[in-house]
C-alpha cells in the first residue's frame, strides 16, 4: 500500500510497471519491501548490509534475485525497467553505494534511473548497529563498533551526510523520496545533512513521512 500510493500520489500513476523504487533494509520490519516491489509491478532494488538477511528473504521467496556487483544491479535495472518486469533484486553492499552510483549514472549518461526511493535502515538505533556506514564493510563496521565505538558514531554521522547528498541530488531531478518512520531524516539532520524543508521551522523536513503523507 505504501508504495502503491506513492505512485499514485507522487507520480500521478496507477500502473508502476517500469517504475524504480530503490530503498534499504532487508531486515524484520524491512523485508516486505521487496515483496512489496513485486506486489506493485515494478522494479525494486533494496540494499543489505547483512547477507543473512538477503538469503532469508530469498530463501522465503520474497526476493528474487541478490548481487553485490553494481555494475550487475544497474544492468538488470535497465532491463526491468525497459521490459517493466516486476523485480526485486537485493544488493549486497552499502545503500550510500547504491545511491552514489546513481547520482554517477545521471551524471554521466543523464538518466534518472529511479522514481521512488526510501529508508528502513534502523536509525532509531544508529550507533549500535542499526546503521552501518559506508567506509566500512559489515564486519569491520562490527569490529570497529565494538572496539572504538565514538569512531563508529562518526563515521555513521558522515555516511548519513553522504547518504542524504546522493537522495538530494536525484529528487532535484525529479526522484520522490520519504521517511518510512525509521527516523532516517531526523538522525540525519543530527548529523548535519540538508534535510530541512526550506522556508520552514526546523520541526520540518524536505521529504514527507509515509504516515502523513501517503498512507494518511
Amino acid at each position: 500500500l505504501t508504495v502503491l500510493n506513492a505512485g499514485r500520489r507522487y507520480l500521478k500513476a496507477q500502473d508502476l510497471s517500469g517504475k524504480v523504487f530503490v530503498t534499504s533494509g532487508l531486515g524484520g520490519m524491512s523485508g516486505a519491501q521487496a515483496k512489496a516491489a513485486v506486489i506493485a509491478g515494478c522494479v525494486g532494488i533494496i540494499a543489505e548490509v547483512d547477507e543473512a538477511a538477503l538469503l532469508k528473504r530469498h530463501k522465503q521467496g520474497w526476493l528474487m534475485e541478490i548481487s553485490n556487483n553494481l555494475d550487475h544491479c544497474i544492468a538488470r535495472l535497465r532491463e526491468a525497467r525497459k521490459n517493466k518486469i516486476a523485480l526485486s533484486l537485493g544488493y549486497h553492499g552499502n545503500v550510500v553505494d547504491l545511491w552514489e552510483r546513481l547520482v554517477h549514472e545521471l551524471d554521466t549518461t543523464g538518466e534518472l534511473l529511479v522514481d521512488l526511493g526510501s529508508d528502513q535502515t534502523s536509525c532509531h538505533n544508529p550507533f549500535n548497529g542499526g546503521y552501518y556506514p559506508v567506509q566500512l564493510g559489515f564486519e569491520e563496521g562490527k569490529q570497529l563498533l565494538s572496539s572504538n565505538p565514538g569512531q563508529f558514531r562518526m563515521l555513521v554521522q558522515e555516511s548519513l551526510k553522504r547518504h542524504v547528498a546522493a537522495i538530494n541530488k536525484l529528487a532535484d531531478k525529479g526522484m520522490f523520496f520519504w521517511d518510512y518512520g525509521n527516523a532516517f531524516l531526523l538522525e540525519a539532520q543530527r548529523a548535519g545533512a540538508d534535510v530541512a524543508k526550506k522556508g520552514a521551522n526546523k520541526t520540518e523536513f524536505r521529504y514527507p513521512s509515509y504516515v502523513q503523507h501517503i498512507m494518511g
